[in-house]
């Protein structure tokens, strides 16, 4: 702000000589700089005030620069909600025709509340980066994947060590929540029940070329099906996988990646759970070498390269598995079943594959469409008193799901469903709703 002093000396200097003849003449001219004065000051303490008053309706602002500072050591947190409406029929629908992991009960019927996914991030340091995904069902926490991975290797290489889902195939890497229907394929259900996870290192290289080339090992337990846990219980890897997948743009308007995925896996008592011929449920434990092979295709266009408004996206997926071993049916007849110890040499081939495709005709609504087809192909059980016959398992499922925004989904869902022999169920209907709290990152192609 301007002296006083100083102005009123600025402005009597400016004053001619004549001005200051005359008592009256001075005591005016005094009160004229004092009125001047005070205008003066009125008017720089209001727009001081103005200027005040700016600055705290700014304050809690932090800029850019120092944010960025704080949210050096801050996670990025997220947590996913995920539920359903489920009508079925009655009963368990295992696949005809495969030994799956575990006891696959299905979805059950009514109201259900699936998968709630924790998810933290971020970088540990310029060269590290972290991330854990745990998922909540039913007061029991299971940890999905918890992993770092380094940022700073130079020559298109990364390194992951920790719990991943494998790069092996093209769906096997996303989560519940970012399926594009409300339940998995039966090509993955039959491989890996929902997705295979390695706890182990990986290893991709990504070339420096305008097209996508990606080549990627892993060494890892080998405990999650089709291993087992007596089967990673070793020194050494009990699973190794090999994967490579290239992809580029096709014009302005449609992208594609293409890949093929081995994995080798060395199950020791490997359990599954099937019913014999007695009609009781019987568990089988197999010991020896699973391959699994898959081939993956991606094809997406949008209307200029722009997908916010339309898009299409078509995926398909085909595998072949072959085993070698020995299955052994433990003895059940205490529970009246068949099954008496008996061990026959087992040998497997078996394929199957998918294909979707998932068209966005407006900003928030999407359609989508879905076939599976496996096949159990010819196995000898031998004298294995068991219900295992040749079948093709099937099953078509449409769905619509409107976003009220990128962070939720609502998704009705029509299944005919062919996995179980001898029975068809018409009557699956599945309204879910899919809701992302906090960061979450986009996914990949």
């Amino acid at each position: 702000m301007i002296k006083p002093t100083l102005l009123a000396g600025a402005l009597l200097f400016t004053l001619p000589v004549s001005a200051l003849a005359g008592n009256d003449e001075l005591a005016a001219l005094r009160a004229e700089f004092e009125q001047k004065l005070k205008e003066i000051q009125q008017t720089y303490e209001s727009r001081l005030q103005a200027l005040e008053a700016r600055q705290r309706a700014v304050a809690p602002a932090v800029p850019a620069a120092v944010a960025a500072r704080a949210n050096d050591f801050n996670p990025e947190l997220s947590l996913t909600l995920q539920g359903s409406y489920a009508e079925r029929a009655a009963g368990e629908r295992p696949v005809s025709g495969f030994l799956v992991g575990g006891h696959d009960h299905g979805v059950a019927r009514g109201f259900n509340l699936d998968h709630t996914e924790l998810t933290l991030a971020a970088n540990i340091d310029p060269t590290l980066r972290g991330y854990a995904n745990v998922a909540l069902v039913d007061g029991a926490a299971e940890v999905e994947e918890a992993w770092f991975q380094t940022l700073a290797l130079g020559q298109g290489l990364s390194m992951r060590g920790g719990r991943f889902l494998s790069g092996i195939g093209y769906a096997n890497e996303q989560h519940p929540h970012a399926w594009d229907f409300a339940d998995n394929s039966l090509m993955y259900r039959v491989l890996f029940g929902e997705h295979f996870a390695q706890d182990g290192v990986q290893l991709k290289w990504l070339a420096p070329t305008d097209t996508f080339i990606e080549l990627g090992a892993e060494l890892g337990r080998g405990s999650a099906f089709p291993g087992s846990e007596a089967g990673g219980n070793r020194n050494g890897a009990g699973a190794w996988a090999l994967f490579a997948h290239v992809g580029g743009d096709a014009g302005d308007t449609a992208s594609w990646r293409a890949g093929v995925s081995y994995l080798h896996a060395r199950p020791q008592n490997r359990s599954s759970v099937i019913d014999d011929t007695n009609e009781v449920e019987a568990e089988t434990l197999f010991t020896g070498r699973s391959n699994t092979w898959i081939a993956d295709f991606v094809w997406k266009w949008a209307p200029d390269g722009h997908p916010r408004a339309r898009h299409f996206k078509l995926q398909t997926e085909y595998f072949h598995r072959g085993e070698d071993g020995d299955l052994v049916c433990p003895d059940n007849r205490a529970d009246g079943g068949a099954c008496g110890g008996e061990s026959v040499a087992w040998h497997a081939r078996q394929t199957g594959w998918y294909a979707q495709g998932v068209y966005q005709f407006t900003p928030r609504w999407r359609v989508g469409l879905r076939y599976d087809r496996l096949d159990s192909g010819a196995v000898d059980i031998g004298t294995l008193p068991i219900e295992f016959g040749a079948y093709t398992p099937s099953k078509w499922s449409v769905m619509t799901d409107f976003s009220p925004s990128e962070f939720s989904r609502f998704r009705l869902q029509w299944v005919r469903d062919h996995a179980t022999q001898g029975s068809t169920d018409n009557r699956q209907l599945t309204l879910q709703y899919i809701h992302s709290l906090g960061a979450h990152g986009a996914h990949k192609f």
